[in-house]
């Protein structure tokens, strides 16, 4: 009879990815992996080859999360940067490492999707990857030096990220010779 399992690979991604965000990426080891899902270490490596697996599964898993909330908030692109910037306020660490070599291309190719589906709504299709870079270089720059609690000259932040989007989107508009 075979040994029952005694987790699953969500559960070990879901335990890795609250030990992330509880103490960063030295944090993310698999005995405390281990220790979180209630099984040994060795049992870890019959899932994940090695701790790179697991943090690239965990960066996979967070892109999946990422795109799905992009995906609900389409084709509103302030919605979409509201999105965004909420999910690197509640998962700065995972926030940070989709930016990673560690994530899957095609579940960061998913995670996009949404994001260039609306800008090719204010651009064109011709230019979509290109604006969606844009927004998300704008974006992840922004939100970067905000969870790092760079922005210390004073001022209302909120108020600059919206900014920053309002003008973002007048000058794609206006590059694009369409009106949205």
């Amino acid at each position: 009879m075979p040994t029952p399992t005694r987790t699953t690979n969500e559960a070990v991604v879901a335990a890795a990815r609250e030990l992330l965000e509880a103490g960063g990426p030295a944090a993310l080891t698999m005995q405390a992996v281990a220790g979180r899902v209630g099984v040994r270490a060795p049992s870890l490596y019959k899932r994940f080859q090695d701790r790179d697996a697991l943090l690239a599964a965990v960066a996979s898993a967070t892109a999946d999360e990422l795109g799905a909330r992009f995906e609900a908030a389409a084709p509103d692109l302030p919605q979409l940067a509201a999105v965004y910037r909420e999910f690197a306020h509640r998962h700065p660490e995972a926030f940070r490492l989709i930016f990673t070599a560690s994530v899957a291309p095609m579940a960061l190719q998913r995670s996009v999707e949404p994001v260039i589906r609306t800008v090719a709504g204010m651009v064109g299709e011709d230019h979509a990857l290109d604006a969606a870079r844009l927004v998300t270089a704008w974006a992840t720059g922004f939100l970067q030096l905000e969870i790092a609690g760079a922005f210390r000259l004073g001022g209302d932040i909120d108020a600059a990220f919206e900014y920053g989007l309002r003008t973002l989107i007048a000058g794609l508009v206006a590059g694009s010779g369409r009106e949205c």
